[in-house]
Protein backbone atom coordinates (compact mmCIF):
# COMPACT_ATOMS: atom_id res chain seq x y z
CA UNK A 1 0.00 0.00 0.00
CA UNK A 2 1.26 3.43 -0.91
CA UNK A 3 1.63 6.14 1.67
CA UNK A 4 -1.18 8.62 2.08
CA UNK A 5 -0.36 12.06 0.70
CA UNK A 6 -2.29 15.33 0.43
CA UNK A 7 -2.17 15.00 -3.35
CA UNK A 8 -3.59 11.49 -3.40
CA UNK A 9 -6.28 12.48 -0.89
CA UNK A 10 -7.29 15.43 -3.08
CA UNK A 11 -7.49 13.16 -6.11
CA UNK A 12 -9.66 10.66 -4.22
CA UNK A 13 -11.99 13.47 -3.13
CA UNK A 14 -12.17 14.72 -6.73
CA UNK A 15 -13.44 11.30 -7.82
CA UNK A 16 -15.90 11.07 -4.95
CA UNK A 17 -17.32 14.51 -5.71
CA UNK A 18 -17.51 14.01 -9.48
CA UNK A 19 -19.09 10.54 -9.14
CA UNK A 20 -18.21 9.72 -12.76
CA UNK A 21 -15.26 8.49 -14.79
CA UNK A 22 -12.57 11.10 -15.46
CA UNK A 23 -9.42 11.46 -17.52
CA UNK A 24 -6.13 12.79 -16.15
CA UNK A 25 -6.73 16.43 -17.13
CA UNK A 26 -10.23 16.37 -15.60
CA UNK A 27 -8.77 14.88 -12.43
CA UNK A 28 -6.10 17.60 -12.37
CA UNK A 29 -8.67 20.38 -12.78
CA UNK A 30 -10.92 18.98 -10.05
CA UNK A 31 -8.12 18.30 -7.56
CA UNK A 32 -6.52 21.72 -8.19
CA UNK A 33 -9.52 23.32 -6.48
CA UNK A 34 -8.07 21.87 -3.27
CA UNK A 35 -4.36 21.89 -4.19
CA UNK A 36 -3.70 24.67 -6.74
CA UNK A 37 -0.05 23.67 -7.25
CA UNK A 38 -0.84 20.05 -8.15
CA UNK A 39 0.89 18.94 -11.37
CA UNK A 40 -0.09 16.51 -14.09
CA UNK A 41 2.89 14.22 -13.39
CA UNK A 42 1.66 13.73 -9.82
CA UNK A 43 -1.82 12.97 -11.16
CA UNK A 44 -0.45 10.27 -13.49
CA UNK A 45 1.63 8.71 -10.68
CA UNK A 46 -1.36 8.76 -8.35
CA UNK A 47 -3.64 7.21 -10.98
CA UNK A 48 -1.14 4.37 -11.47
CA UNK A 49 -0.84 3.81 -7.73
CA UNK A 50 -4.62 3.95 -7.17
CA UNK A 51 -5.21 1.46 -10.01
CA UNK A 52 -2.49 -0.83 -8.61
CA UNK A 53 -4.13 -0.63 -5.16
CA UNK A 54 -7.52 -1.50 -6.67
CA UNK A 55 -9.15 1.79 -5.64
CA UNK A 56 -9.51 2.93 -9.28
CA UNK A 57 -10.28 0.95 -12.41
CA UNK A 58 -9.69 1.81 -16.04
CA UNK A 59 -12.67 2.70 -18.25
CA UNK A 60 -11.87 2.03 -21.90
CA UNK A 61 -14.00 3.60 -24.62
CA UNK A 62 -13.34 2.84 -28.29
CA UNK A 63 -11.29 5.60 -29.93
CA UNK A 64 -10.99 7.61 -26.71
CA UNK A 65 -8.26 8.00 -24.10
CA UNK A 66 -8.58 5.97 -20.91
CA UNK A 67 -10.67 7.29 -18.10
CA UNK A 68 -10.76 6.09 -14.51
CA UNK A 69 -13.51 5.47 -12.00
CA UNK A 70 -13.73 4.29 -8.42
CA UNK A 71 -13.59 0.48 -8.37
CA UNK A 72 -15.99 -1.86 -6.65
CA UNK A 73 -19.24 -0.54 -8.08
CA UNK A 74 -22.04 -2.75 -9.29
CA UNK A 75 -22.21 -3.61 -13.00
CA UNK A 76 -23.04 -0.50 -15.00
CA UNK A 77 -22.53 1.12 -18.39
CA UNK A 78 -21.40 4.51 -19.67
CA UNK A 79 -22.70 7.54 -21.57
CA UNK A 80 -20.12 9.53 -23.57
CA UNK A 81 -21.10 13.13 -24.32
CA UNK A 82 -19.89 13.98 -27.80
CA UNK A 83 -20.11 17.71 -27.12
CA UNK A 84 -17.98 18.05 -23.95
CA UNK A 85 -16.25 14.62 -24.08
CA UNK A 86 -17.23 13.79 -20.48
CA UNK A 87 -18.24 10.26 -19.52
CA UNK A 88 -21.09 9.47 -17.14
CA UNK A 89 -22.25 6.29 -15.46
CA UNK A 90 -25.49 4.62 -16.55
CA UNK A 91 -26.91 2.46 -13.77
CA UNK A 92 -29.50 0.59 -15.82
CA UNK A 93 -28.62 -2.56 -17.72
CA UNK A 94 -30.73 -4.55 -20.17
CA UNK A 95 -29.59 -7.73 -18.42
CA UNK A 96 -28.41 -10.84 -20.15
CA UNK A 97 -27.53 -10.39 -23.81
CA UNK A 98 -27.21 -14.13 -24.42
CA UNK A 99 -30.00 -13.90 -27.04
CA UNK A 100 -27.75 -11.63 -29.13
CA UNK A 101 -24.79 -13.99 -28.87
CA UNK A 102 -24.18 -16.15 -31.96
CA UNK A 103 -25.31 -19.75 -31.65
CA UNK A 104 -22.72 -21.94 -29.96
CA UNK A 105 -20.89 -18.97 -28.41
CA UNK A 106 -20.65 -18.39 -24.68
CA UNK A 107 -21.09 -14.82 -23.38
CA UNK A 108 -18.90 -13.85 -20.43
CA UNK A 109 -19.63 -10.14 -20.00
CA UNK A 110 -20.73 -7.05 -21.90
CA UNK A 111 -20.22 -3.29 -21.98
CA UNK A 112 -22.69 -0.85 -23.46
CA UNK A 113 -21.64 2.69 -24.31
CA UNK A 114 -24.26 5.28 -25.14
CA UNK A 115 -23.23 8.31 -27.20
CA UNK A 116 -25.03 11.63 -27.31
CA UNK A 117 -25.22 14.98 -25.56
CA UNK A 118 -25.28 15.39 -21.78
CA UNK A 119 -27.80 17.54 -19.91
CA UNK A 120 -25.35 20.45 -19.46
CA UNK A 121 -24.48 20.57 -23.14
CA UNK A 122 -28.12 20.25 -24.22
CA UNK A 123 -28.98 23.20 -21.94
CA UNK A 124 -26.11 25.26 -23.33
CA UNK A 125 -27.21 24.75 -26.94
Amino acid sequence: MQRKTRQRSAIRRAFEQAARPMGPTEILEAAKEELPRLGIATVYRSIKDLVDEGWLKVVELPGAPSRYEVAGKDHHHHFHCQACDKVFEVEDCPGSLQDLTPEGFELDTHEIILYGTCRSCVGAA
